[in-house]
């Protein structure tokens, strides 16, 4: 899975984008299914993965627990 690229996409409510953002995932790529499983808007708002946990709204638990496995977070991984 090395050099795969990680983003965070919007999950919004029931008042679609005008009633902000209730979740964050997480998506691989480009994609709008989120690696929990959850198919979000191709549309959604982005951002970029290092922003996991960062954000006013919450993080789903589950597209958090993928994203520590797939992701590297010590320096020597990143070669």
């Amino acid at each position: 899975m090395r050099g795969m690229k990680h983003q965070m996409r919007a999950e919004y409510g029931g008042n679609g984008v005008a009633g902000g953002v209730r979740l964050w995932h997480v998506v691989r790529g480009e994609e709008s299914v989120a690696m929990c499983g959850r198919e979000l808007a191709a549309d959604a708002r982005v951002r970029e993965a290092v922003d996991w946990g960062k954000t006013a709204e919450l993080c789903c638990h589950t597209c958090g627990a993928y994203f520590l496995r797939e992701a590297p977070y010590l320096a020597d991984e990143h070669r």
